[in-house]
C-alpha cells in the first residue's frame, strides 16, 4: 500500500485582531511550497468594525477600503477552496503549512467552516516553528522568523503582505526540510 502524496501549501493571513469571529480575516496569501508560482491571494470584506490598531498598522490594510474592494467572505473562501483543491488529484493530501500556524490556521479554519461548512486542509496544520525546533533542538525563542533566517539564509523576507509572506515561509520550510536528518 502506498502513502498518499502530500501537497504542502504555505498559508499566511493578515487580520484585524487576534481571534476569529471577533475580528476579521482581511487577507489570505498561499502558495504551493514546491512551486511558488502556483499561488493564491485575496482580500476580504471585514465582518465587523472591530480592530486592533496595531494589527492594521502592521498590515497597512484599511477596514473602510476593504468594505469597498474586498471579496465577500463566502466568495473568498470558495475561491481559496477551489484553488487549493486544484493542486491535488483524488489521492493527494493537502497540508496547511504556516509560520505560527496556530494563528493563521484559526482564522482560515473558522472562515472555511463558517462560510463553506468544510476545510480542504482537514483538521490540522503543520507549524514551521515547531518543525524547526524539533529538527534543530533550538529554544522556542530561536523559532522567530528573524532567527531562522539568520541560520537558514533565505533569499526572501517577510513584509506583512500575505502572499509575500506565504512565499517567504515556503522558502524557510524548504530550507528546513533540506536539512532533515
Amino acid at each position: 500500500m502506498t502513502k498518499p502524496k502530500e501537497i504542502f501549501v504555505s498559508v499566511d493571513v493578515e487580520t484585524a485582531g487576534p481571534i476569529p469571529g471577533e475580528y476579521s480575516l482581511l487577507s489570505i496569501g498561499a502558495c504551493d511550497v514546491y512551486n511558488e508560482v502556483n499561488a493564491f491571494s485575496c482580500e476580504l470584506k471585514p465582518i465587523n468594525h472591530n480592530a486592533v490598531p496595531e494589527a492594521l498598522k502592521v498590515s497597512g490594510l484599511s477596514l473602510v477600503a476593504l468594505e469597498q474592494t474586498g471579496l465577500a467572505p463566502a466568495e473568498a473562501m470558495l475561491q481559496f477552496h477551489d484553488w487549493a483543491k486544484s493542486l491535488t488529484d483524488n489521492d493527494e493530501t493537502l497540508v496547511f503549512v504556516g509560520l505560527n500556524a496556530g494563528f493563521d490556521w484559526s482564522f482560515v479554519n473558522y472562515y472555511f467552516h463558517k462560510y463553506l461548512g468544510k476545510n480542504p486542509f482537514g483538521f490540522a496544520p503543520l507549524d514551521i516553528k515547531a518543525y524547526y525546533m524539533g529538527l534543530t533542538g533550538c529554544s522556542w525563542t530561536d523559532t522567530r522568523s528573524s532567527r531562522m533566517s539568520e541560520n537558514l539564509k533565505p533569499r526572501g523576507e517577510g513584509d506583512h503582505n500575505a502572499l509575500h509572506d506565504a512565499k517567504y515561509q515556503a522558502e524557510l520550510f524548504r530550507l528546513i526540510r533540506a536539512r532533515q536528518i
